[in-house]
């Protein structure tokens, strides 16, 4: 009996450090677990505030790139509203003589028709513009001029089909740039109030065309209109 209690016992001891060492193992492994989740949430948390300040630098090195492109786009904006300005006042007041020929350089001077068998155009400029005449014959200028508002200037050539074209403004700028021609950069034009207009071809023979130029206040004109294409 004695013998069998002592067995009793010892089983139960046994038992119970076994179950202790099971409750260790257990511990630990659950420890073990709780230590890996934290440092997990610990890496998450590490790599969201990561994700939150790389974030915050691109929209701040984007917003720097914003504010930057709008700095120089007002810049530019007022520089360009400062040339334009210096420009006009440059160049408002300017005008050339009755008959001059800004364009020589490349359609040549007006002469006078020595042929038998002369014609001619007279153009009179409204009151409030001055207008550039061209002349064309098969497509190419002929005959230029520069006429001062309220003038007259007469054109001479030789019998043939002509089209006149009517390049209407103020403040005449003689670097502005206008088009490409067959001979290079045609420069010179007016800074304000510009208008093109033309009328159709017109055969003339020993006799001379008159133009009357009107400029109405709606802006239109009594002639077609135009541009500078057609025009130079």
């Amino acid at each position: 009996m004695k013998n069998k209690l002592t067995y009793t016992l010892f089983l139960l001891c046994f038992l119970l450090v076994f179950s202790s060492c099971e409750s260790g193992t257990e511990r630990k492994k659950r420890e073990a677990k709780e230590e890996l989740q934290r440092v997990e949430l610990k890496t998450q948390m590490k790599n969201k505030a990561k994700e939150i300040a790389f974030q915050k630098e691109q929209k701040r090195i984007e917003r720097q790139k914003r504010e930057k492109t709008e700095r120089l786009e007002k810049q530019a904006k007022l520089e360009k509203q400062r040339k334009e300005k210096a420009l006009y006042d440059k160049y408002i007041y300017n005008s050339l003589r009755t008959g001059a020929t800004p364009y020589a350089y490349c359609f040549g001077r007006n002469i006078s028709c020595s042929e038998w068998g002369c014609a001619g155009i007279s153009v009179k400029t409204p009151s409030n513009s001055d207008v550039m005449v061209t002349i064309k014959k098969n497509g190419e200028v002929y005959r230029h001029a520069y006429i001062k508002a309220g003038s007259t200037y007469k054109f001479e050539f030789p019998n043939g089909r002509y089209q006149a074209f009517f390049y209407y403004g103020k403040g005449w700028n003689p670097n502005k740039f206008m088009k490409k021609v067959n001979c290079g950069v045609l420069k010179g034009g007016f800074i304000v109030k510009e208008s093109f207009s033309k009328d159709k071809p017109q055969m003339l023979e020993n006799a001379v065309l008159s133009y009357e130029l009107i400029l109405q206040q709606s802006g239109n004109f009594s002639t077609k209109p135009s541009n500078s294409d057609e025009a130079f």
